[in-house]
């Protein structure tokens, strides 16, 4: 088997603030074949998108990846230098579609100057003429017209501004591709046309892709690994249907109980008891002990260990196992 195009090893990234360190990621593991989509997936606030910025190094003030390796491609980028990571890794080799397409791009300036702007920054031997011709390509791909390259943001639907934010993450061809919330602020119907256009470019460039997101059916959609993670740290990591024909995590179970079903019998949702706690002064232990209906002695001791579940790749972070 080839190197996986992605992995984190003990990613910890910590926010500094007037009250101290916020433990926003801690110990984060995971891996990313080629070719392969994974979803990662969790409650507000449990450190998706700062893996995310993590992995880019786009993190901001106060921000800190205290330990651990982000090997992509077999290069580990921590040690990597803000000129290092513009000039090799970012939308060369990753990029990212940011949260809220609504707000992502500049308004006084024409989306496909956006565009150009981004090809002939990290490809400064593109003539203009080509950058453009590229971009009309570009919104051809993604499902827009190539003359909407002269128009403005606040001229395009949401639906055509997410568009136009997934051709400016392929600009230059990446290798890997993050998707922060992509259906975000989108009706039902447009999200499902983004949801199919991220399928359809994944199969036809053979892209690699990362896709955070808090609903489930999103990840079972597009993706066929899964990383479920709580206040910080992953939970359950593993194969698409096995996380989901099998949840190990309590977590992992409570978040199937409260997702409702479109076939079979009408059940009752259940929710999760109590609030997620306060990463300043996360719990000792496991972080989900005190919303955990099997919490024993030892989960308020010890943060338990990702371990291999059974004979394929399922992954889980609990003593009951």
């Amino acid at each position: 088997m080839p190197d996986p195009i992605l992995k984190l090893d003990a990613v910890t990234t910590n926010y500094l603030t007037l009250r101290g360190w916020v433990h926003a990621a801690e110990n984060v593991n995971f891996e990313i074949e080629r070719g392969e989509a994974m979803g990662l997936v969790g409650e507000s606030g449990c450190g998706k998108t700062t893996i995310a910025l993590s992995i880019l190094k786009i993190l901001p003030p106060g921000a800190k990846i205290r330990r651990g390796k982000i090997l992509f491609d077999g290069k580990d980028l921590v040690p990597l230098s803000d000129d290092a990571m513009r000039k090799e890794i970012r939308w060369k080799g990753i990029s990212i579609v940011f949260q809220g397409a609504m707000n992502a791009m500049n308004p006084v300036f024409k989306v496909g100057d956006q565009v150009v702007e981004a090809i002939r920054l990290h490809e400064p031997d593109v003539s203009k003429d080509d950058a453009i011709r590229r971009t009309e390509a570009l919104f051809e791909m993604v499902g827009v017209e190539s003359s909407r390259v002269s128009n403005y943001p606040h001229e395009f639907s949401g639906g055509m501004r997410q568009r136009a934010l997934i051709a400016m993450a392929l600009a230059c061809n990446p290798k890997l591709l993050i998707a922060d919330e992509p259906g975000t602020a989108l009706d039902v119907i447009v999200q499902a046309q983004v949801l199919q256009l991220m399928r359809d470019l994944k199969e036809k460039l053979g892209l690699s892709m990362m896709m955070i997101s808090h609903d489930l059916s999103i990840v079972a959609e597009v993706c066929e690994k899964l990383t479920i993670m709580y206040a910080g740290n992953v939970a359950e990591y593993g194969d698409v249907k096995s996380v989901f024909k099998e949840p190990l995590h309590p977590y992992t179970q409570g978040l199937m109980r409260a997702f409702p079903t479109i076939k079979g019998e009408r059940q009752k949702l259940v929710s999760i008891p109590g609030q997620p706690p306060d990463l300043l002064n996360p719990p000792t232990g496991c972080r989900f002990h005190p919303r955990c209906p099997y919490a024993m002695d030892i989960c308020k001791k010890e943060n338990p260990q990702l371990k291999k579940q059974g004979s394929g790749e399922h992954y889980v972070a609990c003593h009951l196992y």
